[in-house]
């Protein structure tokens, strides 16, 4: 049996089967223990149905601490949610503005960090986006676009599109100076790259799990600092949402005090007992607060993938400099239909993205170098010009 760590990750990864899976920063396939936990969750569901969900409950609690104990955060700073959109909704729709106030973030962000912001124009708050020239964003464009009516500043922890990650630790502290709350789509850097909450003394966090968590779609985190429990208005509240949750026969409106008051009601039980089981995996390979072996490997295989691709005659949108790496790397392919490439690496069984007019690979820690032989052997053969 191999010791070497990352052989061992990739044996619990049944997709290297069948395909050479380069594409983690869209939609990830399920670990193997996740999958795992699906299966044996359909099993108790038609065998036991109500008669098991206390084990259920109680197995998502420690999914809870696990998800708390990975980015340092306290237990009642933990809520599961649907997606990342979810996560900045609570925080767009229960955060309290007033007319004239401002939220700013880039030009570039994905829209789920971008539509919840320019939604709130009808409340008379202003969305500002900072335009960002190439693949690395200008820190002081960021600030130098907010005045004193800013409120808050919401920003992707690294680009879905170049894969520049922010070091986040500045820009919050500076936020907080002026005071400015922030924002953290963290859904392209949670599970691989080290995030401390309390060390970065950041305010709100969300990401869904399907990408470098190992989940399932529809099984995410939002982590809120505890003393926003009270800036943020509760939103989508239900009978989970109350301090006395079970009690079906007395209606009470007093919030949870802990980050759960935002589940509303049943939560995605299946799904969140998935990546409780990738989250487990993860730590398991030295996914931490403070560092990450995961991290460090996927960053590895993606300078292994950049030497490969430049010497293909790919050109890179990603900037490579150090500590600002992640496991998204961007090229073009002069003189060739990217297109067309990347029908012809799905033909083959390799899975990357066409994005902003850019191709688009994401290496996980199970993956290794043989994974980019038949992507570059497409670009090499010049056949799809």
């Amino acid at each position: 049996m191999t010791t070497d760590p990352w052989k061992q990750m990739r044996e619990q990864m049944p997709v290297v089967a069948n395909a050479s899976y380069l594409d983690h920063a869209a939609v990830a396939p399920l670990s193997g223990p996740a999958a795992d936990r699906v299966t044996r969750w359909n099993q108790e569901a038609s065998e036991q149905g109500d008669l098991i969900w206390p084990k259920w409950a109680a197995e998502v609690e420690r999914i809870r601490q696990t998800a708390a104990s990975m980015i340092n955060a306290k237990l009642d700073e933990i809520a599961f949610v649907g997606n990342t959109t979810m996560g900045i909704h609570f925080v767009a729709e229960g955060f309290p503005w007033t007319d004239g106030d401002n939220v700013v973030t880039f030009s570039n962000e994905f829209p789920t960090n971008a539509y919840p912001w320019l939604n709130l124009a009808s409340r008379g708050v202003e969305a500002r986006l900072v335009s960002v020239d190439g693949p690395v964003p200008d820190i002081n464009r960021l600030f130098d676009t907010c005045d004193d009516r800013t409120r808050l500043i919401s920003i992707s922890w690294v680009s879905f599109s170049s894969g520049w990650r922010l070091d986040l630790k500045p820009i919050i502290q500076e936020a907080h100076r002026r005071g400015i709350l922030v924002m953290v789509d963290a859904i392209q850097g949670l599970g691989v790259f080290p995030l401390d909450t309390k060390y970065l003394d950041v305010d709100f966090v969300a990401a869904d799990g399907h990408k470098w968590m190992l989940g399932p779609e529809g099984a995410g985190l939002f982590y809120l600092k505890k003393e926003h429990l009270s800036t943020l208005r509760p939103l989508g509240v239900g009978w989970s949402s109350v301090a006395r949750s079970f009690d079906f026969d007395t209606l009470d409106w007093t919030p949870r005090n802990e980050a759960r008051r935002y589940e509303g009601g049943s939560v995605n039980m299946v799904g969140i007992l998935a990546l409780g089981a990738s989250l487990e995996l993860l730590i398991s390979k030295g996914t931490s607060p403070a560092s990450s072996a995961v991290g460090e490997r996927v960053i590895q295989l993606t300078e292994t993938a950049c030497d490969r691709l430049i010497n293909a005659g790919a050109e890179l949108f990603t900037d490579r400099t150090p500590g600002h790496e992640s496991g998204i790397v961007s090229f073009d392919v002069p003189g060739s239909d990217l297109k067309a490439i990347r029908r012809e690496a799905t033909a083959r069984n390799i899975a990357l993205s066409h994005r902003g007019g850019r191709l688009r690979i994401s290496p996980h820690a199970y993956n290794n170098s043989s994974d980019f032989d038949g992507l570059i052997e497409i670009i090499e053969s010049g056949s799809l010009g």
